[in-house]
């Protein structure tokens, strides 16, 4: 027993040392979920942040304020940049990028309306005079992960 108990010691400050330095044991599947990968192009520059909020609310969309179902995530600008929502339920959903190059957590806009930064929708969904529809941009989650590739857009 006196093997046993060493062994649970070790494990005790394991778990200690982890606690203080801020390490987490990797987030395990839900049951029922699974993950949504976006791959990100057309960056044209790697400063700030990718902000994404991925919503099946159709009058949330695009930025899905007040959704409290909504997924929601922040990555660093870069080439090629990949997200991941995990554990996501099966559904209807449409995602929403914005290219927050000055990372001030909004959309900044020119003579109120134009954007200055860029944005993409999942299936690559177009706009025209305004953001696309929740229909346009909307795929389906099942039990297999999904991988949308999302291309930025910028008006000015």
């Amino acid at each position: 027993m006196r093997n046993g108990s060493r062994h649970i010691r070790a494990l005790t400050c394991l778990a200690a040392a982890a606690a203080l330095t801020g390490a987490v044991p990797p987030q395990a599947q839900q049951s029922g979920t699974t993950d949504v990968t976006v791959t990100i192009s057309n960056l044209r520059n790697v400063k700030g942040v990718i902000r994404a909020c991925m919503t099946q609310n159709k009058k949330r969309f695009p930025k899905c304020r007040g959704d409290a179902n909504a997924y929601s995530t922040v990555v660093s600008a870069r080439k090629n940049a990949v997200l991941t929502f995990k554990n996501v339920k099966p559904g209807i959903y449409a995602i929403a990028l914005l290219h927050d190059e000055n990372n001030n957590g909004k959309a900044d806009r020119a003579l109120s309306m134009i954007p200055k930064e860029g944005f993409g929708f999942s299936r690559d969904a177009k706009v025209v005079m305004s953001p696309p529809k929740f229909s346009s941009a909307a795929f389906t989650v099942g039990e297999t992960p999904v991988n949308q590739a999302i291309r930025m857009r910028y008006m000015l």
